[in-house]
Formats: structure tokens, sequence, C-alpha cells
């Protein structure tokens, strides 16, 4: 059966276990949950979060979701029962979405009464051996608070590309990961022209997350090497497993990721519902 909560240390220590048994497959959760425990549970928008386990006959964790609105709500990989079950445990929240894996997002949408369209389609891929592009011009270094300005118009300008706008308060975005040194920049003439960023070390796993470049620096192998640098500074940092999610309309940088020892592991899709 699914149990809800809106307590994330409650979740925490009942799905704990089995979102750090699969760290890979469960980055997304893993960065949520720890975000959510050291900025508060509105860390992504006005609504509290509503978390769920699976736990069939009240035993282990074998499945999570987690919604942070208004953003859809997210589903590890679920075993037979768990989807239709899910129908019944979220009936009557209001869900913009639900983020999914593909055969288990073709199970919820034929029993939501919603009318439900296909949005974004991402593909999951950890690295196996970090293979070093050939340096284009330039150089990388880790971004400081006098990048502020500037982050602060790219990281909108990141989720505009993909369609995937909301109330995010992007200062705390940015402040959050320059206080760890998560932010890189590729800079050539001491002028920035891509950036990569990547998450907190957690159950081994460190996520690149965000890789931009300017529509008008592209094409010069920017964005592969940034990537690179943010690839090498989380092994540096004891990283078992590094991650990153890719836009599967997005033939350009699927490759990319590839050229520099990114592997697939899964595909994802956002089914996204009518009001």
């Amino acid at each position: 059966m699914w149990e809800l909560t809106e307590d994330v240390d409650a979740f925490a220590a009942t799905a704990g276990d089995f979102l750090r048994s699969r760290p890979v497959e469960h980055t997304v959760f893993l960065t949520l949950v720890d975000t959510l425990r050291r900025r508060g549970l509105r860390a992504y928008g006005p609504e509290a979060p509503i978390f769920g386990s699976w736990r069939p006959g009240g035993g282990a964790t074998d499945g999570v979701l987690l919604q942070t609105p208004p953003y859809p709500m997210m589903f590890s990989r679920l075993p037979a029962g768990a989807v239709a079950a899910a129908l019944d445990a979220v009936a009557g929240r209001p869900l913009p979405g639900v983020n999914m894996m593909v055969a288990d997002a073709e199970e919820f949408v034929a029993g939501w009464p919603a009318k439900a369209r296909p949005g974004l389609r991402v593909r999951l891929y950890r690295l196996k051996t970090l293979i070093p592009p050939p340096p284009p011009g330039g150089r990388a270094r880790t971004a400081d608070a006098s990048d502020r300005d500037l982050l602060l118009r790219w990281f909108p300008a990141f989720h505009e590309e993909l369609d995937d706008v909301s109330e995010t308060d992007y200062g705390a975005v940015v402040d959050d990961r320059l206080a760890y040194g998560g932010i890189a920049l590729w800079e050539v003439d001491g002028v920035p022209v891509s950036m990569a960023s990547r998450s907190r070390l957690d159950a081994g796993m460190v996520r690149i997350q965000m890789v931009y470049t300017p529509r008008d620096h592209r094409g010069h192998g920017y964005a592969a090497a940034v990537t690179a640098t943010v690839s090498q500074a989380a092994l540096d940092q004891g990283a078992a497993e590094v991650v990153l999610f890719t836009d599967l309309d997005n033939p350009t940088s699927n490759g990319v990721y590839q050229r520099i020892g990114y592997r697939p592991v899964l595909d994802r899709v956002v089914m996204e519902f009518s009001s």
C-alpha cells in the first residue's frame, strides 16, 4: 500500500534505504530530499510537498513518489500493482502531470481522469570513463559571488529553453550552489561562454545539472569542456557515480555527453494533464 506524508524526515526514514540502494536511478529523489531538508519545505514553491512510499504488506519500501508543487509528481520505477494503487492514493489531487518511467506513465495516464499529452522526454546517463574532449579556446574556473548577476540570467534562460518555467527562486538556487563551489564557468578572454553545475555528493552520487551555453557561443565545444570539468570535480570529490539527464529531443547534447564517456541508463517521460 501507499503511505503518504508531508513530513520529509518521516519519508527519509521510511524510504532512505530504498533510495540509497540505487543512487543512480534515484538521483533526483536524493537531491530533492536533501534540498528540502536543508532549505525547507517551500524550497520549490509556496505549497507543501507530498511524499509517498509503496510498502506492500507494510514491509520494506519498494517504490516512491514525490511532488513539489507546481511541478509534476515524480515516481520511481514501480513494481506490479503500485501504479494502479497510486491512482487511488492520489485521486483528487490537482496534478499538473506525472514524471515516470515510460511504461509506468502509460498505465497511469490510462487511469487518470484528465486528458494527457507527452511533455519532456529525458534519458538518464551515468559516467563510465571520463574522456576529456579536445580543448577549445579558453579555460574553466569555479563561479563565485561576482558571477551571481550573470547566473541569475543564465539559470532562467536554461529553463526557458526546456519550456520549464515556474515560480522558482533562482537567487536561492544560485546562492546554494555557489556556497559549495558547485558551478563551473568556461570563459574565453575573461568572458564566460558556458556553464555547468553539479549537485552535492549524496550516497556516493553526484548529478551534473544545468549545462548551458548562450546561443551566440554554441558550436565551439564549450559545453563539452565545462561538463567534463564538473564531472572531473565530482570524481575528485569522491563520487562513485556521476550522472546527468538529457532532453531526448536534443540530439546534440546526447551526442556530446556520450563522446565524453556517459552511457544510457533509462528513459523517463513527463505527461502533462489539462486543467
